[in-house]
């Protein structure tokens, strides 16, 4: 585990001030950089970028760029016009060579959901975006900012909580944004390195500061519970734990189903608990069994898998993460062969990736609802995520025969497309398709078509199917009968919204 020390978080206040008027920010990154250098800087390509700044003399926006984004050394004297130098130097955020100074971590500018200039700061080069991007293979590395922190952040419930906690916190990004909502914030990792990374995120931030607190998985926190809990934890299913940042250390996907699991005892009534994942697909098990038997008692569960890799393609995903396609050829190919003997072992077939949310409730028959969907979604997605468990909370509330006498409306951003051949009389069939959210596409006969368009909130859906019936000189007990289920399906998928009935 590397053992270089951290910068003391003494001066970042001073720091932050000094990086926010050069305008070292997301947005002053866009302009200083350019379109493309910006977007190379994402896929870790770091020469548009060194161009760009290169002409930027001793400008502080240039200079900060070069030193903590790129870790370029800069002069000494350029770095002084940029921040309070002498303070850099004392708390350990530089460290000096002659006449020019280095970065000892990386900083990257983040933008956070409602404008705020945040910091996120981890390993040299271990930025996503950063000199040289992922590729080490140290073993206590700490990571910045990357494609599945991101995500966790668009999907997390942002209501406010009295309490949150981030389980392997990492740099701290979901802390970071817990302290947007939670009073209290409380963050673990088992690579006591990484919690020191987080107290300089929050710091140079400019957020308040969390709890942190070294150990695995629930450890640290005992039996305290928590209205939100999140986790971007290290659910590489891999042949031993090699890397701490992304390698649980525990056979197969046990890490992930430990975590899930245990999640239920430390949620408050109606807490969420949410969480990224990889699963395996076992030969002989349907993969949304071996979900559902993650869930722990109590709890309402809404599990989406959004990608599936086999084996061959999950092992080269992670030895590329880690280096090792540019290390020894003999060695990558026996590190290959310990992936494949180790699904192999365990019958593994592919390796699924997604989201995994719980909401602890009191519900005799909690929803679990485990699905794919591996199409593009709109993010953020808190607020589609809090509308999916009102609905299962209406559909669990409402019989059939409920739901004949309830009042729908379509939602707005619901389009209707025929799908045929062209010049025929009648479409093949129908597809109700959302513009927002998850952006979910639902075929329909021809019922469930009228049915929708007609669903304005002024008749119940028993009605709406009678005039249906009559139009098309169908037995309208008939079609009561058989509409319910599909009425339903629109309303667990978000198409269709309940509304209030009207008064007398």
């Amino acid at each position: 585990m590397s053992t270089t020390s951290l910068p003391t978080p003494d001066h970042a206040a001073e720091l932050r001030s000094a990086m926010l008027a050069a305008g070292f920010t997301a947005d002053g990154l866009l302009d200083l950089l350019g379109a493309p250098a910006y977007a190379a800087l994402a896929r870790s390509e770091t020469v548009p970028a060194l161009r760009a700044t290169r002409g930027g003399g001793d400008g502080p926006l240039a200079t900060l760029v070069r030193l903590f984004l790129l870790q370029q050394p800069v002069p000494y004297v350029h770095a002084a016009t940029a921040m309070p130098v002498e303070a850099a130097l004392a708390d350990g955020w530089l460290r000096r060579e002659g006449d020019e100074v280095h970065a000892t971590v990386d900083v990257r500018p983040y933008g956070g959901p409602d404008g705020e200039d945040w910091f996120i700061v981890s390993d040299l080069g271990c930025a996503v975006g950063g000199a040289g991007g992922i590729g080490s293979r140290e073993e206590g590395v700490v990571l910045g900012v990357g494609g599945a922190s991101t995500t966790l952040a668009g999907i997390t419930v942002r209501t406010p909580v009295g309490s949150a906690l981030d389980v392997g916190t990492g740099s701290g990004i979901q802390a970071l944004h817990a302290t947007r909502h939670a009073t209290r914030v409380t963050a673990t990792d088992v690579n006591p390195r990484a919690l020191g990374f987080t107290r300089l995120t929050l710091a140079l931030s400019g957020a308040p500061e969390a709890e942190l607190l070294t150990g695995s998985l629930f450890e640290p926190v005992g039996e305290e519970t928590f209205d939100l809990i999140v986790s971007n934890p290290p659910f590489v299913i891999s042949p031993g734990a090699r890397l701490t940042y992304r390698d649980g250390g525990m056979g197969g996907d046990d890490l992930c189903r430990t975590l899930v699991q245990e999640a239920g005892a430390r949620l408050n009534p109606g807490g969420y608990a949410q969480f990224l994942g990889n699963w395996q697909h076992v030969e002989g098990e349907d993969w949304h069994d071996r979900l559902r038997s993650w869930v722990p008692r109590g709890c309402d569960a809404w599990i989406v898998q959004r990608d599936v890799q086999d084996v061959t393609q999950y092992a080269e995903l992670w030895l590329r993460d880690a280096g090792d396609h540019r290390a020894d050829p003999d060695a990558y190919a026996q590190r290959y062969e310990d992936w494949l003997d180790e699904f192999e072992a365990r019958k593994t077939k592919s390796v699924g990736f997604g989201w995994i949310t719980l909401r602890r409730t009191d519900a005799a028959e909690p929803s679990i609802v485990v699905e794919e969907w591996p199409h593009t979604v709109e993010q953020p997605l808190g607020e589609a995520v809090l509308a999916h468990f009102a609905r299962q909370d209406y559909l669990r509330e409402h019989d059939d025969a409920a739901l004949l006498e309830a009042r729908f409306v379509l939602v707005e951003e619901v389009v209707q497309e025929q799908v045929g051949s062209p010049g025929a009389e009648d479409p093949e069939h129908v597809v109700l398709r959302q513009n927002r959210g998850m952006r979910r596409a639902t075929k329909v006969d021809t019922v469930g078509a009228g049915f929708a368009g007609v669903c304005d909130g002024s008749l119940s859906a028993g009605r709406i199917l009678d005039a249906i019936a009559q139009l098309m000189q169908e037995d309208p007990v008939v079609l009561r009968d058989r509409t319910p289920e599909a009425i339903r399906l629109l309303v667990e998928q978000g198409f269709l919204e309940p509304v209030a009935s009207p008064g007398p």
